[in-house]
């Protein structure tokens, strides 16, 4: 008969003597019984609640929610707050902590009493920092996304939070928006608690996880503000209580077939480039070997299948009426590893085998796909030697070849101080190059890679240019947009020696990206090249400049690579 193993928390609560005295007499000022201490899974609630994070507010209702299964369960629940990171506030990306609320998320739960785990998760950056922190202590985990926003509201116009504003230069050009409409349509814009309602990179970051079998089945569409959330919230706290006594830990369901999965699944709802730098952060943590290359050569070629803002019509709360995530997964089964594990203990191919779709406007079919290929495509060449990633599925397909003459911005400043210029050199067949936006140059990799045109060409009616950077962009945005060049310009890469008047060749079919110099030239440039001074020498960012690595390993601490598991610290009495 297999021996039951004994549960992480008891190490502090089923101690004799001074030291279980210590670790249960200050718990018993909140109130709890003696039954709390006697052997009941010990379930950590990680909230990203904050004030400052919009997208999240609404969590501290949802904590409730999960307390309430886990009680139901025979569990014993306790709260704790991490480093929360809304996109929206946070200067100067909230990309540069992620790494920072991994290691809160890590050592927190590691260093206490704990037996299992429930991410509450978010705005962009909450879901992979948690996820990752909680990797790499390896416990029986579950998710609960908070859930998106209520469609968006304008008028007769349905508007997407982030889509809308990347337009609105455009907006106030072409459809003459006074000030008065833009401060309407801020106002219908975000008009329910929850996260962006695209399929920004929120969204995508609950379909990830849903994908991966980290959350119980058809948890990344529910609006946060229906009632099914608030019973996903319960049930989870239920399931996670299950999870501990099953021992169903994190590196059980996260295999190398699982982040297959989710490339697979990222492709056909169209989801963010974000989702890479996330996905090969979290596979880091856990072991798991995942290669930029992965993502082309798994999930390019999938087809399409929503019509989701900003690669298609519709938004997130359409999503969740059609059916959601699993009716997707469900068309896609012919490319997935339908066996692999969730959290609910079924595999993901039982999970969605009976999902069925009821909006085929919203949801297309594997036979007829919106688009027959959707994937992110990884570019090469010697302006990306350690790659490149682009979205065609966001792009304008007539720019998916292009060569153009470079007109180059050394940073982000320098790009807002001159690109409405009536005197700059540049026309529609330019190539827009941003310099100094990867992890280390900025420093935190900011999403300003999707570049605002120039007014005088938007005046002329241009609507897209190919664009290249070493930085992000935001899932809720669209264009000819060449993302996460590596290595980046602030260490030396061949970006760095891009000049003004050069050109630049973009063939998206042959994966090429290539910059028209001559060997002998870069090597003249890169001699001369000096790097730029670091912004600070102290704190975090110090810490994070010395020592994150480039996009194509994620953009994670190099030390943080690998979890070190759910080994029980050292007394300290």
């Amino acid at each position: 008969m297999e021996e039951k193993k004994q549960l992480r928390s008891q190490e502090w609560f089923g101690r004799g003597g001074k030291m279980g005295f210590i670790y249960r007499s200050w718990l018993r000022n909140q109130g709890y019984p003696n039954d709390y201490f006697d052997g009941r899974p010990v379930i950590g609630i990680c909230n990203t609640w904050s004030e400052l994070t919009p997208c999240n507010g609404h969590f501290r209702d949802f904590a409730e929610q999960v307390k309430k299964g886990v009680l139901e369960a025979g569990g014993f629940p306790v709260e704790f707050p991490v480093m929360s990171l809304g996109e929206i506030l946070i200067r100067p990306t909230a990309m540069i902590y992620r790494n920072l609320a991994s290691m809160d998320t890590e050592e927190t739960i590691r260093a206490n009493p704990i037996d299992g785990v429930v991410l509450l998760t978010g705005c962009d950056k909450t879901t992979p920092s948690t996820v990752m922190g909680a990797a790499s202590v390896d416990l029986p985990t579950i998710v609960v996304p908070g859930g998106p926003m209520l469609n968006g509201r304008f008028r007769d116009e349905t508007i997407g939070s982030g889509t809308f504003v990347w337009r609105i230069k455009e907006n106030v050009h072409h459809k003459v928006y006074s000030d008065l409409d833009l401060q309407e349509a801020e106002i219908c814009s975000s008009r329910s608690a929850g996260h962006c309602m695209t399929m920004g990179t929120a969204s995508t970051m609950a379909c990830m996880v849903e994908s991966l079998g980290l959350t119980l089945p058809g948890a990344a569409a529910i609006p946060a503000v229906d009632s099914r959330k608030r019973t996903l919230a319960q049930l989870s706290g239920r399931r996670i209580v299950e999870m501990v006594k099953e021992d169903l830990r994190m590196s059980k369901i996260l295999t190398r077939e699982a982040f297959e999965n989710s490339i697979v699944v990222n492709a056909g709802i169209g989801g963010s480039t974000n989702f890479i730098l996330h996905l090969l952060a979290i596979a880091g943590r856990m072991g798991v070997p995942l290669e930029l290359e992965d993502f082309d050569r798994i999930g390019s070629r999938i087809p399409l299948l929503l019509n989701l803002m900003p690669s298609g019509k519709y938004l997130m709360e359409d999503f969740f009426y059609s059916g959601g995530l699993p009716v997707i997964i469900n068309e896609l089964k012919e490319y997935l590893h339908l066996d692999r594990i969730t959290a609910n203990g079924k595999s993901i191919g039982e999970n969605t085998a009976k999902a069925v779709c009821h909006d085929r406007k919203v949801i297309y079919s594997v036979d007829q796909p919106l688009k027959p290929e959707a994937g992110i495509a990884i570019l090469r060449g010697n302006l990306c030697e350690q790659g490149a990633v682009i979205k065609p599925s966001a792009a304008t397909e007539d720019l998916l070849v292009h060569r153009g003459r470079a007109v180059v911005f050394t940073s982000v400043e320098d790009y807002h101080e001159r690109i409405d210029d009536p005197d700059l050199e540049i026309d529609a067949n330019s190539v827009m190059v941003l310099q100094g936006g990867g992890p280390k140059g900025y420093p935190g990799m900011p999403e300003v890679g999707n570049l605002e045109l120039p007014r005088k060409l938007i005046e002329e009616g241009v609507t897209d240019m190919v664009r290249i950077s070493d930085g992000r962009m935001s899932g809720t945005a669209f264009g000819t947009v060449v993302l996460h060049v590596a290595p980046e310009s602030a260490v030396g890469g061949t970006l760095a020696l891009v000049q003004n008047g050069d050109y630049i060749e973009l063939d998206v079919a042959n994966r090429k990206l290539h910059l028209d110099v001559s060997d002998e030239e870069l090597a003249q440039r890169r001699a001369a090249w000096t790097p730029p001074e670091k912004p600070t020498e102290r704190g975090y960012v110090s810490l994070y400049i010395n020592h994150v690595q480039q996009a194509d390993r994620g953009a994670d601490l190099d030390f943080l690579v690998g979890g070190s598991g759910d080994y029980v610290p050292k007394d300290n009495h």
